[in-house]
């Protein structure tokens, strides 16, 4: 008897799970038919695939060996799923897409009014995570594209540079250095309490590491999980944020601040699966992305590399 596909389904909940009792919940059958489903698997490749004598059920050897391909051989299936149901006039279509939470408070809202504009018939479904997330969902196949910061990617991932973001010091209309155009030397800027992200950001990494290069101390006095957080922080309050220029744009309230030395620039990156099936949909918003860095961002250090 050959593996059936929703063995593997069954094999992969039970491996990510390490036991019987969650998994069988997360399928909505019951245990002692996921049990039996297990043995005909491992009937049919001839070993035990799951060790289940200790107190977490475990992978054997060959059980190990044998889930990477069960996991491609489901990605597949799903891949032509979708590639069977994809529209290439686009008259209907999805596109799974994440993007970092800084990126979100600028990016998404234009992006994605572009797209519904152009492609009305395209359902985006959208997730905010953090880069270390991105990526290794986007090798399972989870999602179709994701935006990100250009770095070391993981293997199987392709990138393609969107625009360079610039960060800036961010003040509110009452601070003392609102309308300030000369920049801030990072001595000065040591005197100024801040509202920054927290440190599982990859914005918040990104100044910590110019901090430190400059042997700079900040007085951080808010961290916070939330963009919109900071800016009404600093919209209020008499403390001073970092955050991307493009964000504070058109914000009233908001002034931005240069330093000097200035923040590292860093690109935006769209990701995707190197191996991975391309819909017409995620083609699609790659131009409309493309398209939208060379247009919308105006200033020198916001345009689109090469």
């Amino acid at each position: 008897m050959a593996p059936e596909l929703r063995h593997l389904r069954y094999l992969l909940a039970v491996a990510e799970h390490g036991n019987f009792t969650r998994a069988a919940e997360e399928l909505h059958i019951s245990q002692p038919t996921l049990s039996q489903q297990i043995r005909q698997l491992e009937r049919a490749v001839g070993v035990p695939l799951l060790d289940r004598g200790g107190r977490t059920v475990r992978l054997t050897d060959a059980g190990a060996a044998y889930l990477p391909y069960a996991r491609r051989a489901l990605q597949d299936l799903a891949a032509a799923e979708r590639a069977v149901h994809d529209v290439t006039d686009l008259s209907r279509g999805a596109l799974r897409l994440a993007v970092t939470p800084t990126l979100t408070a600028y990016l998404v809202g234009p992006l994605t009014a572009l797209l519904h504009a152009r492609h009305p018939g395209i359902s985006l479904y959208l997730r905010e995570l953090p880069q270390e997330r991105i990526e290794p969902a986007l090798l399972a196949d989870e999602l179709d594209l994701g935006i990100a910061f250009q770095g070391a990617h993981l293997p199987g991932l392709s990138a393609a540079d969107l625009f360079t973001e610039s960060l800036s010091l961010v003040v509110g209309d009452l601070h003392p250095l609102a309308g300030r155009t000369e920049p801030l030397s990072l001595d000065e800027l040591a005197a100024v309490r801040l509202a920054l992200l927290s440190g599982d950001f990859a914005t918040r990494v990104h100044i910590d590491a110019h901090f430190s290069r400059h042997a700079v101390r900040p007085d951080v006095a808010v961290e916070a999980t939330s963009i919109n957080a900071l800016t009404e922080i600093v919209r209020y309050s008499p403390l001073a944020t970092v955050l991307p220029d493009a964000l504070t744009r058109d914000r009233p309230g908001l002034h931005t601040v240069p330093l000097d030395p200035a923040l590292p620039a860093r690109t935006v990156t769209l990701l995707h699966r190197e191996s991975g099936y391309r819909s017409a949909a995620a083609r699609a918003f790659t131009g409309l992305a493309h398209e939208w860095s060379q247009t919308q961002l105006p200033t020198r250090e916001h345009q689109l590399k090469g």
